[in-house]
C-alpha cells in the first residue's frame, strides 16, 4: 500500500491555466485571516506546544464527528486517554475519511507545516506523532511562527463584549509582526430566550459599570464596550444567528419585555424576536456610526444532542444546517437600516446550502454603489467550507453578482495549523477559472484573469477592511 502523500505541486489544479493562475497570482498571496476564534492568550505568550494533539486535535469537532462516525470510544475524542493515544486513533481514522475534507486538510497540513510527505494512517501514527512533536519544540513552528509560515498578515478573532482585549493590548505592544485584531460578538447580550441571559446581563453590566435596569440601560452598556473595543482596534463585529429577526415593535413593548425578563417572568416567542429586532437594529446602527464592519452567520441548527449537550458542552460536535425561513426578514432588516441610511459594510453567511442563491441576490439589493462590494456574500462556511462548498458558493455568486468583488477566504478555526485552508480556497478558485480558460467560456488573457485572482485572494480584503 502506498504512503507517498498526493499533495503534489499542482494538486486541485487540472490544467495549464489552472496551474499559472495558482502559482503566479494567487500562491504567494498575504493571508487576511478576517474571521477566526483563536485565542489570543496564545499569540500573546506564543505559546510552543508540547504535542500535535493540543494544537491539533483539541478543540476540532470536525474531527470529532469523523472518530465519533467510525465507532472511536469518547475516550479518545474528549476524554482521559492520553494525547498520543488520541493522536493514533486519529491517524486509524483518516483512512476512513476519504472524500471528506479531513483527507485533503489533514494531509496538506501535515506537509505544509511539517514537510510530511506520507499518509497518515495507524501503521506510521506513532512515527509522525514523535516526528511532529520534535519539530514543535523548534522556535519557528512557535504559534507565531506557525502563522508567519503561512504568510499570515491580518487576523481578527472573535471576543465577547465582556472581554477586556489585554491580551491585544500586549500583541500590539510586542510589535510581532502580524495585525492582530478583534471582532466583538454580542449574541449573549440578544438571546434574551437563552439560559443564563439575566446572569450575563450583571456580567456585562459590571464590566461597562452600568447598573441594567432598563432596555436603555443594556444599551449604554453595550454602546460603552463598543466604543472600547473601537479604542483597542476593533473594526468589525461577528454575529452567529438560527435567523435574522425581524418584528415590528414600539420601544415601551421592548422596555416591558425586557422588564418582565429581569423580573423573572417568562418571555413568549413574539416577544423575544420582538426584541432580538430591537437590539440588532441598535447595534447595527452604532456600528454604522462607528464604521465597523458587520458580519452575520446564519443558519445553524445547534445543540441538537442534548445527552451529549450536558456531558461535554457546547461547540463539541453536536450541530447540523438548519433549514430555517431566512430572506424575508433579512430583507426587512437590511431595508430598515438602508432606510435610514445607516447600513454599514455587511458581510452575510449561510450554512445551508439550498439558500446560495437567496444570498447571492440579497446583496445586490443592498450594494448602493457608495462602496466596491458594500454588502458581502461570504465564503462556504462550516460544513461548507470544502471544494463542492467553494464552488458552488462562487458560481452562485459570479452568476448573480460579481465575484470580481469578492473577498476571499477565511478560517473561522480555533486552530493555528488551519492556515492552508487558504491555499485549499485558492487551488479551488484558480482551477474554477482555469477550467474556463482552457474550454473558451473566459478569455485566455492571464494579466485580466490574474489580477481577479490576486484581489480575490488578498486585494479586495486590504481594501474593504480598515484593521
Amino acid at each position: 500500500m502506498s504512503t507517498k502523500t498526493f499533495i503534489t505541486d499542482n494538486f486541485l489544479l487540472e490544467n495549464k491555466y489552472a496551474e499559472e493562475l495558482y502559482h503566479q497570482y494567487a500562491k504567494n498571496q498575504p493571508i487576511i485571516d478576517y474571521h477566526n476564534h483563536l485565542p489570543p492568550a496564545q499569540i500573546e505568550a506564543d505559546t510552543q506546544f508540547e504535542n500535535i494533539s493540543r494544537v491539533w486535535l483539541n478543540g476540532d469537532h470536525y474531527k470529532w464527528r469523523a472518530m465519533r462516525t467510525l465507532g472511536v470510544n469518547e475516550k479518545y475524542i474528549t476524554g482521559d486517554a492520553s494525547d498520543q493515544e488520541k493522536f493514533e486513533a486519529w491517524g486509524k481514522t483518516v483512512p476512513h475519511t476519504l472524500r471528506n475534507p479531513l483527507y485533503h486538510w489533514t494531509h496538506l497540513e501535515l506537509k505544509r507545516y511539517f514537510g510530511i510527505d506520507e499518509l497518515l494512517n495507524e501503521n506510521n501514527a506513532s512515527t509522525i506523532y514523535k516526528n511532529v512533536n520534535a519539530q514543535l519544540q523548534q522556535q519557528e513552528n512557535s504559534c507565531r511562527g506557525l502563522l508567519k509560515q503561512m504568510n499570515v498578515e491580518t487576523l481578527c478573532t472573535t471576543e465577547d463584549p465582556t472581554d477586556d482585549l489585554k491580551h491585544h493590548q500586549s500583541i500590539k505592544q510586542q510589535n510581532i509582526g502580524i495585525k492582530v485584531s478583534t471582532a466583538f460578538r454580542p449574541d449573549k447580550s440578544i438571546l434574551i430566550d437563552a439560559e443564563g441571559y439575566t446572569d450575563y446581563l450583571k456580567e456585562l453590566g459590571k464590566v461597562a459599570e452600568v447598573d441594567i435596569q432598563s432596555f436603555q440601560d443594556l444599551k449604554d452598556a453595550l454602546q460603552k464596550r463598543i466604543e472600547y473595543f473601537d479604542e483597542n482596534g476593533c473594526k468589525l463585529c461577528d454575529h452567529g444567528l438560527n435567523a435574522m429577526s425581524f418584528a415590528e415593535f414600539t420601544e415601551a413593548e421592548i422596555n416591558t419585555i425586557f422588564k418582565n425578563k429581569l423580573s423573572g417572568k417568562e418571555v413568549s416567542a413574539t416577544d423575544a424576536e420582538k426584541f432580538k429586532t430591537a437590539i440588532l437594529l441598535f447595534l447595527s446602527e452604532t456600528y454604522h456610526q462607528f464604521g465597523w464592519v458587520q458580519q452575520f452567520h446564519l443558519g445553524a441548527l445547534r445543540n441538537n444532542n442534548k445527552r451529549m449537550l450536558a456531558q461535554l458542552g457546547p461547540d463539541t460536535g453536536w450541530d447540523s444546517i438548519g433549514d430555517y425561513s431566512q430572506a424575508e426578514k433579512l430583507s426587512r432588516f437590511l431595508n430598515t437600516l438602508d432606510g435610514k441610511d445607516k447600513l454599514t459594510k455587511t458581510i452575510l453567511y449561510n450554512l445551508n446550502p439550498a439558500d446560495n442563491e437567496v444570498f447571492a441576490t440579497m446583496i445586490g439589493n443592498f450594494n448602493d454603489g457608495s462602496v466596491k462590494g458594500k454588502v458581502q456574500w461570504g465564503s462556504g462556511w462550516w460544513f461548507l467550507d470544502q471544494k463542492d462548498g467553494m464552488e458552488k458558493q462562487m458560481n452562485a455568486l459570479s452568476n448573480m453578482g460579481l465575484i470580481s468583488c469578492f473577498i476571499g477566504m477565511l478560517t473561522d478555526s480555533r486552530s493555528f495549523l488551519s492556515f492552508p485552508r487558504h491555499e485549499y480556497f485558492r487551488r479551488v478558485l484558480c482551477n474554477l477559472f482555469g477550467k474556463e480558460m482552457a474550454s473558451g467560456e473566459l478569455p485566455q488573457d492571464m494579466d485580466l484573469v490574474g489580477s481577479t485572482i490576486a484581489n480575490i485572494c488578498y486585494g479586495n480584503a486590504k481594501d474593504y477592511f480598515s484593521f
